[in-house]
């Protein structure tokens, strides 16, 4: 009877922050607040792009794209995280939290490649400037696009079905506000090694990867810069990586630190916060408040709208 599987665990408890009983009323008001700011702001800069013809442009389509991405990664795990704030029933099912595992790590790795094809646009934009609008066809584009939802959802699966063939036999309950997998892989009564060593394979392909090409592009774009001799064409040059730098940064900081060591701390739910809650909340100022062109758009669009009204 070795072969037959013991997990006998029906629901998983999410502890969440349930230490600071006395901030769930001050957290749930700040989550909600970011989440509504992420949804809204996102929603506004995809409809921004998608009406109004000058930013019709490859950085700015595969803005469109992340902003939709954005929605998607925030509403896998915020929703739940509001409901266990306020709830006293803090329990999810046992194949309803690896489908919120599964959903998240692939969302996640989808962005990840995605800021890398993000900032491959600028790098083909700034050091190859004359054959740029050549390379980035429409049809070139829309292959770039796909190939990061292609990866995303295919790579997560190997840690996920790693973890769920481990016997749950006993502990149900995560020091976390959402379904992740070092907290469960702690939760097993079968030794996770495997799971551990795919879980950091996995980060390597799709976190760090991903990572070092950004790193090594922006290497490559700053080398360019600098040796363009007016100051007006540097400051132009570097506005229009800017924007996506900091959010790259915002998102691998965190991201980087709990992936890549995945015997879990205490700490990872409030680094998770960074990457699940605050980032995606600021990050639509990010890209408006500077960028100057979506600020040119906005006021022209605004414009529109008074002058029909």
């Amino acid at each position: 009877m070795q072969g037959v599987n013991k997990t006998m665990v029906k629901e998983i408890i999410l502890w969440g922050f349930s230490s600071f009983q006395k901030y769930q009323s001050f957290l749930f008001c700040a989550v909600l607040l970011a989440y509504i700011t992420c949804v809204l702001g996102n929603i506004t800069i995809f409809v921004l792009i998608r009406i109004e013809s000058s930013l019709h442009t490859p950085m700015y389509f595969f803005i469109s794209i992340f902003t939709v991405l954005e929605i998607m990664f925030v509403s896998v795990t915020v929703p739940k995280l509001l409901a266990i704030l306020i709830q006293t029933e803090k329990t999810i099912s046992f194949f309803g939290c690896f489908a919120q595992m599964y959903a998240f790590l692939s969302l996640g790795v989808t962005e990840c490649f995605l800021l890398s094809v993000m900032v491959f646009d600028r790098y083909l934009a700034i050091t190859n400037p004359l054959r740029y609008s050549a390379i980035m066809s429409s049809r070139f584009c829309y292959g770039l696009a796909v190939l990061p939802w292609v990866f995303g959802f295919s790579i997560p699966l190997f840690p996920t079905v790693g973890t769920f063939v481990l016997d749950f036999c006993g502990p149900n309950k995560i020091d976390h506000f959402f379904c992740d997998l070092s907290p469960l892989q702690n939760l097993a009564c079968s030794d996770p090694f495997v799971s551990n060593m795919m879980t950091i394979v996995t980060s390597l392909i799709s976190v760090v990867s991903p990572f070092f090409a950004i790193l090594g592009f922006y290497i490559h774009i700053i080398y360019t810069v600098l040796k363009i001799k007016s100051k007006e064409g540097k400051k132009k040059a570097f506005s229009t990586c800017s924007s996506h730098l900091i959010v790259a940064s915002l998102f691998y900081g965190s991201g980087i630190i709990v992936y890549v060591t995945p015997n879990g701390s205490h700490y990872d739910k409030f680094l998770a916060l960074m990457y699940t809650v605050v980032t995606p909340a600021l990050n639509p100022f990010i890209y408006t408040f500077r960028n100057r062109e979506v600020k040119n758009a906005i006021r022209k669009v605004t414009r529109q709208i008074n002058t029909k009204y």
